[in-house]
């Protein structure tokens, strides 16, 4: 057994900040000088270091100073094949799709280049403070091979599958809905629960999948009810009206999805940006859980996702967030939380400065706002939660995998240290809300030159470079 402890000022949560409205406090912790107590991966132990240290004599610590040490970042909703076409300019959703998207994912189909991309896509990850990633493969089984054998060398937890889609594509793209049942069966025989590995049944999206492609989802999901389930919904209304064209029996997006019993709890949604009341209310009844991509609703033009609506506590859907790389035109959580808390301002005004009239009521303009308590809530237990693996990640209670990420609070642009001494009495935060605004200072004011390393499983597998 190997046994060693991480010291320097934890920062995690123990409940979720929407339910605490005014006093979000209440739902994080902070020891300015704690010490994890890590074995074999695991966390032991953890609390004020004056208090721990004395009941481990002789273990070795490692002290990170200046730092504030959370929780690794969680992704909800990413595609490994995009890593090259990040920011590809000018379009919406569909023709995106077509020009960029789909001839770059074909050339995983040569093992060679899904090596390399693949290589790419973890190393980019970990340098953002992302430790868990439900990712988006190809059509190509070799495409998601590879993803699992990089991951399980890095000892990363992840999320993932075969990437289902028989129309909407280009033919030298698509697949056959009985291929993808026969080779998605053996990925899973394979690959589901080996290590940190869990695989996802990955419909694309209900508009890319034929009744027999959606079918045979299904059959998988029956099969095996301990995967998950990862696609989209209502992202784009150009989509939306194509699905339900081609779904005349379904009233909405949500439905075609809950026509093949895949929606329960497992189940993600990726953007959400469309969902009416109805659709949010069934999820929350089942246990399903969207997927919040601010980056690349943005950068695509899809609109603003409602985070008052899916926080409403009457039906609070279980969320995530994720960065949409390559839609998203970042890595980085950090830039995710930034564009988060700008859709949320904007949601609750119109442009003459008056409050906007969609809002259900006074409250829902309230959840719209993103504090750094929610923020940071949402990309590190909160995104557990929403993806149902709270039970080994998300905070530093013993018994879970030591992921978290030491971040430097002046990291960032030229005048981000000059601003985030404001926060601070001292050199260092010693109490809660100096520890929080600093966090809102690195979401707002930093990037990922705030990351300054990354810790997977008690082993550092990314140090920011000095120069």
């Amino acid at each position: 057994m190997t046994l060693i402890g991480i010291s320097g000022a934890l920062f995690d949560f123990v409940d979720d900040p929407w339910k605490h409205v005014g006093r979000e406090w209440e739902a994080a912790r902070f020891e300015p000088d704690g010490l994890l107590v890590i074995e074999d991966g695991i966390i032991k132990d953890r609390g004020p270091r004056v208090a721990l240290e004395p009941r481990y004599p002789g273990l070795e610590i490692t002290h990170i100073k200046d730092r504030l040490i959370v929780p690794g970042f969680i992704d909800g909703h990413i595609h490994v094949p995009q890593t090259r076409v990040l920011g590809a300019y000018g379009e919406q959703l569909l023709p995106w799709l077509q020009k960029w998207v789909f001839p770059e994912e074909v050339k995983y189909k040569d093992p060679d280049y899904a090596q390399e991309g693949t290589r790419r896509f973890f190393d980019a990850l970990l340098a953002s403070g992302t430790t868990t990633c439900q990712a988006f493969t190809t059509t190509h089984k070799v495409a998601t091979e590879t993803f699992f054998e990089e991951a399980s060398r890095r000892n990363m937890r992840v999320i993932a599958g075969l990437t289902g889609i028989d129309r909407n594509a280009p033919d030298y793209y698509v697949d056959s809905a009985e291929n993808f049942y026969r080779e998605s069966a053996e990925l899973i025989a394979r690959w589901h629960r080996q290590g940190r590995n869990l695989y996802a049944i990955t419909p694309r999206f209900a508009m890319g999948s034929s009744p027999e492609m959606m079918q045979r989802c299904e059959q998988l999901k029956k099969e095996n009810p301990d995967c998950w389930v990862n696609t989209h919904i209502s992202e784009n209304p150009a989509e939306i009206r194509t699905l339900l064209s081609l779904h005349e029996d379904c009233s909405d997006y949500l439905g075609v999805y809950e026509k093949y019993g895949l929606v329960g709890p497992k189940f993600s949604g990726g953007h959400g940006v469309w969902l009416s009341n109805a659709e949010f209310s069934r999820m929350s009844q089942k246990g399903a859980a969207v997927v919040f991509c601010p980056c690349s609703n943005l950068f695509l033009g899809s609109g603003l996702f409602r985070l008052g609506r899916a926080t409403d506590p009457s039906s609070r859907v279980k969320m995530s967030f994720g960065t949409d790389m390559g839609g998203g035109n970042r890595f980085s959580m950090l830039n995710v939380l930034e564009d988060a808390y700008k859709v949320g301002m904007c949601n609750n005004t119109l442009l003459d400065g008056s409050v906007n009239p969609a809002l259900q009521d006074v409250s829902e303009a309230e959840r719209n706002k993103l504090s750094a308590y929610r923020a940071f809530w949402s990309i590190t237990l909160g995104g557990a939660e929403g993806l149902y693996i709270d039970d080994k990640i998300g905070n530093f209670e013993p018994g879970k995998e030591a992921d978290f990420v030491a971040l430097d609070w002046n990291g960032g642009p030229p005048a981000t240290a000059w601003h985030q001494s404001i926060a601070l009495a001292g050199e260092r935060p010693e109490t809660m809300e100096e520890a929080a605004n600093l966090l809102f200072g690195i979401m707002m004011v930093g990037d990922e030159r705030a990351v300054d390393e990354t810790w997977v499983m008690g082993q550092r597998l990314y140090k920011k470079s000095a120069a």
